[in-house]
């Protein structure tokens, strides 16, 4: 018997939905105090990036409104975690980069994160984890082309 696209599609997206909640909760309880995911997202995207970002350039990046974005970077700010800056040649746009202070936390919560996923990659297997990575990287490239 053959599945139904509609049938795979449904079961597909409610697998992703039910594990990025189960990640998402068990990476909220062991990252540091008073981080959220939220700001360990955008910390660990300007220390990959190792570059300055506009606040709609990382709207865009994480799928979220400019208005989220700002209240994210406002807290950020606020905890010394970023630099905002005004762009010298247009002050209607400013620049955001990831603080020596920033970075550190960052790495805190890097190091609080990767024991648990460490632990979900040997539980699932090397393998299946590389296979499931290219999959999953090839289905957001394809998600983001249908301007999702």
């Amino acid at each position: 018997m053959t599945e139904k696209a509609e049938d795979l599609a449904v079961a597909l997206f409610g697998e992703l939905f039910m594990a990025d909640q189960l990640a998402r909760n068990r990476i909220s309880k062991v990252l540091p105090k008073g981080m959220e995911l939220s700001h360990f997202s955008v910390l660990n995207h300007l220390a990959r990036v190792n570059d300055e970002r506009t606040p709609a350039q990382l709207a865009r990046s994480f799928h979220v409104t400019r208005g989220a974005m700002t209240n994210t970077l406002t807290k950020l700010e606020w905890a010394g975690h970023v630099h905002i800056r005004p762009d010298w040649e247009d002050a209607r746009q400013k620049f955001v980069a990831i603080s020596p202070a920033g970075r550190a936390a960052r790495d805190g919560a890097v190091a609080s994160v990767v024991p648990l996923i460490a632990e979900v990659v040997r539980s699932i297997g090397p393998e299946k984890m590389r296979a499931l990575l290219s999959v999953l990287r090839e289905l957001r490239i394809s998600l983001e082309g249908d301007g999702g």
